[in-house]
C-alpha cells in the first residue's frame, strides 16, 4: 500500500497542472500586479465575507450591505481582469471541491 502522504503530493503535484490552476494563477499574478485591481478584489472579498457570516450564523445580511456587495460586483466584473480572477478563481474552487466530495464519499464523511 502507498504511503497516504506520497499520495497527497502527487495529487497536489497534479492539481497544479490542471487548466483551472494555470489560469487561477495567472490571474491572481495580473491583479496582483495593479494596485487598484487588487483593492477591488480586496474590497469586493471583504463584503463577500461578511454577508457569508452573516448567512453562516443563520442570518440576512442588511439591506446596505447587500446593496453594496451588488455594485462593488458589477463593479469588478466590468473589469476583464477582475472578472477572469473571480472566474478562475471560482473554476479552481470547484475543482478542489469536487476533490473533497470524492474523498468524503470514498471515507463516507457526513
Amino acid at each position: 500500500m502507498q504511503n497516504v502522504y506520497d499520495l497527497a503530493h502527487e495529487m497536489a503535484r497534479s492539481l497544479k497542472e490542471t487548466d483551472q490552476y494555470i489560469n487561477y494563477k495567472k490571474a491572481t499574478e495580473a491583479i496582483n500586479a495593479n494596485e487598484q485591481l487588487k483593492k477591488m478584489i480586496d474590497d469586493f472579498t471583504a463584503l463577500n465575507m461578511q454577508a457569508q457570516t452573516a448567512m453562516m450564523t443563520g442570518q440576512q445580511p442588511d439591506a446596505e450591505l447587500q446593496q453594496k456587495l451588488q455594485a462593488t460586483y458589477a463593479i469588478v466584473m466590468s473589469d476583464p481582469t477582475c472578472a477572469n480572477y473571480l472566474n478562475s478563481q471560482m473554476a479552481f474552487s470547484t475543482v478542489l471541491t469536487d476533490i473533497y466530495q470524492i474523498l468524503g464519499e470514498a471515507i463516507d464523511v457526513k
